[in-house]
């Protein structure tokens, strides 16, 4: 079992971030997990450049480094993400990947896969980053568990208890992933998905032809 944290943070070894980050992959480990952290902000990814190559041949075309990450998260079988809130969403560079991902959400790539956020700040709007997060991977088809945020602005001492939560929640995916823990709201976010974009889908055929095909090949259309 496989657990892959990607953390958007600039900041390096002086990041909270990457505190709640570790605290949650060290969870994941004592449970048995083979895990690894993976840093958006080390590694060159331009941005989306809407060309729809991904729709259309499966590959974005862009030559960095978005191939290697991409093949990193879809390997793994645990997710999970990691930002401090700027200006209350992701930090650009994590959003940058974000952006690169349409086809991952086209193709629910992350079905199967289980996962959760966390995020810290220096005020407020860790709670709106972590659901930014976790709705981007069940939009993606993950299976989210929750999340773990401090505001250690305010409460320089949070950041203690929200790495203790991480931790915990880090063992805690391993268990959802080993017992295939089923979130009816979410369950139910994704059948919507299949019947709504499924129409897009036939609709785009030609167009978007390994979409299409993938959605055959699941079942889906």
């Amino acid at each position: 079992m496989k657990v892959t944290g990607i953390i958007g943070s600039p900041r390096g070894k002086n990041s909270s971030t990457l505190r709640l980050m570790e605290a949650a992959i060290e969870g994941a480990s004592q449970a048995g997990a083979e895990t690894e952290i993976l840093d958006v902000t080390k590694l060159r990814i331009g941005f989306c450049k809407g060309c729809g190559a991904c729709y259309s041949r499966g590959k974005c075309e862009q030559d960095d480094d978005f191939s290697y990450a991409m093949e990193k998260l879809l390997k793994a079988d645990g997710i999970i993400l990691g930002s401090p809130s700027y200006m209350d969403s992701v930090t650009g560079q994590l959003k940058a990947m974000m952006d690169r991902m349409s086809d991952t959400i086209h193709c629910q790539q992350f079905s199967g896969k289980y996962g959760f956020s966390v995020c810290t700040t220096g005020s407020s709007g860790a709670d709106l980053v972590v659901n930014y997060m976790n709705n981007f991977l069940i939009s993606c088809g993950a299976t989210v568990i929750g999340g773990a945020g401090a505001a250690i602005g305010q409460h320089p001492g949070s950041i203690n208890e929200a790495m203790e939560k991480a931790y915990l929640m880090g063992k805690d995916l391993i268990a959802a992933i080993g017992e295939g823990r089923t979130y009816p709201e979410q369950e139910a976010v994704h059948r919507r998905y299949r019947e709504i974009f499924g129409e897009s889908i036939r609709a785009n055929k030609e167009k978007w032809a390994h979409d299409y095909l993938h959605w055959v090949q699941r079942g889906w259309v």
